[in-house]
């Protein structure tokens, strides 16, 4: 019993002195949460004037649209046109400011075109061919074992 004990003891007193890569791991901690100094203060911007302008009209595949908007700082104001597919061509004049919000508005110039859609009818089916299901032969084959009587040779 006691040699035991003793042995129990060398195992404990070994186990203390191994390797970092067989300790348990060190426990995680966060870092610190980030606190802006007192005196920071958030800069106030004022918003910029600016201008744009652009517009496309490609004949192959047919697209056209176009857009502008103008900005002082305090209202902004623009228009934007759209092909429509039905033929007509859609405009948004549009303003925009602190005060009155998002105003619009909308018109359509041309009247809407519907062309009719050519019938297409469908050609009749073939009549379905079958092929004749294929025969199959088994092939000969030698026997795998086969009995061959002993040779006996003369002197």
């Amino acid at each position: 019993m006691k040699t035991f004990i003793v042995a129990a003891l060398l195992a404990v007193a070994a186990a203390d002195k191994l390797p970092a890569a067989y300790r348990a791991p060190v426990a995680y901690r966060a870092p610190a949460a980030y606190e802006a100094p007192a005196a920071y203060k958030e800069p106030e911007y004022e918003p910029s004037p600016y201008a744009f302008d652009y517009s496309v009209s490609d004949y192959e595949t047919g697209s056209k649209f176009a857009a502008n908007e103008n900005s002082d700082g305090k209202q902004t104001s623009g228009y934007y046109t759209v092909a429509l597919p039905d033929g007509r061509i859609q405009t948004v004049k549009y303003t925009v400011d602190d005060y009155a919000g998002y105003n619009a508005e909308v018109t359509y110039e041309g009247e809407a075109q519907y062309p009719e859609e050519p019938v297409y009818k469908a050609a009749p089916a073939p009549a379905p061919v079958y092929k004749a299901a294929p025969v199959y032969k088994e092939p000969e084959q030698e026997p795998i074992y086969a009995y061959r009587p002993v040779q006996k040779y003369s002197n």
